[in-house]
């Protein structure tokens, strides 16, 4: 297994710790989010670990572990920095994909390496708690996630105006099974660049908006449940949250 780590975004919602610090690198319980993920993956037997960077790509420094330089991170978004890891994707092993601003224990990590699904999108059932916690209003930040009668996502990263459309949160992590990683890339390689997606240009596409295009044009996305286990860093109070992972 590869395991890619989305990292080259700014992070402007954590400054001012990302005034000169790639988002990765803050701290969490004294150590930078990027080294939790890496432990993590390593106390796990996961060692092909690969990193996308772009902002302040010379603050970060892991041993092992191979680089993919995204030129473009300040006006391109996640989909796009993945693909500049491209060749990764022409491997006959599965690819696991993990969102550089999240940290995630040993049970969620397992419970997706062992997932035998083509495409495993890792989805927290106990969302509602920890959403709470961060902000006065959680269907402000929260993401529609809707699960057909087969089990399959058939509809994420959107806007709800209820609960009612909120079966769990993505996480940000998710495996390709390596027989279908070339159906994947042939879909982004011909998707049409003058088209806006969810009302962004190709290159600002949001990884969510690429899940459905996937889910619409390749195969399933079969959710992987997870309940806590995890949490995600976009602003300073967040750091605050550490008993979600329960570790």
């Amino acid at each position: 297994m590869k395991v890619i780590i989305l990292a080259a975004g700014e992070g402007k919602r954590l400054q001012p710790l990302t005034n000169n610090l790639p988002k990765c690198m803050v701290e969490l319980n004294g150590k930078p989010i990027l080294y939790h993920q890496i432990e993590c993956l390593r106390r796990n037997g996961i060692i092909d670990i690969n990193v996308c960077v772009g902002y302040a790509r010379n603050k970060i420094n892991c041993d092992s572990v191979k680089y993919y330089y995204n030129p473009e991170f300040s006006k391109t978004n996640m989909v796009y920095t993945l693909f500049c890891a491209k060749e990764l994707l022409n491997s006959d092993d599965d690819i696991l994909i993990s969102y550089g601003d999240i940290v995630y224990n040993d049970k969620v990590l397992n419970t997706i390496v062992n997932d035998k699904s083509k495409i495993g999108v890792v989805v927290d059932r106990n969302w509602f708690d920890y959403w709470s916690e961060r902000m006065e209003n959680p269907l402000d930040d929260a993401e529609t996630l809707k699960i057909d009668e087969q089990g399959y996502i058939y509809e994420l990263g959107k806007k709800p105006t209820s609960y009612d459309e909120i079966e769990g949160q993505y996480v940000g992590l998710i495996k390709f099974r390596a027989g279908i990683i070339s159906s994947i890339t042939n879909l982004y390689e011909t998707l049409d660049r003058n088209l806006m997606y969810d009302g962004k240009d190709f290159n600002n596409m949001y990884m969510t908006t690429f899940l459905q295009l996937i889910s619409n044009n390749v195969t399933p996305l079969t959710p992987v449940y997870i309940n806590n286990g995890w949490i995600e860093i976009d602003t300073p109070s967040d750091l605050l949250l550490t008993k979600y992972l329960k570790i």
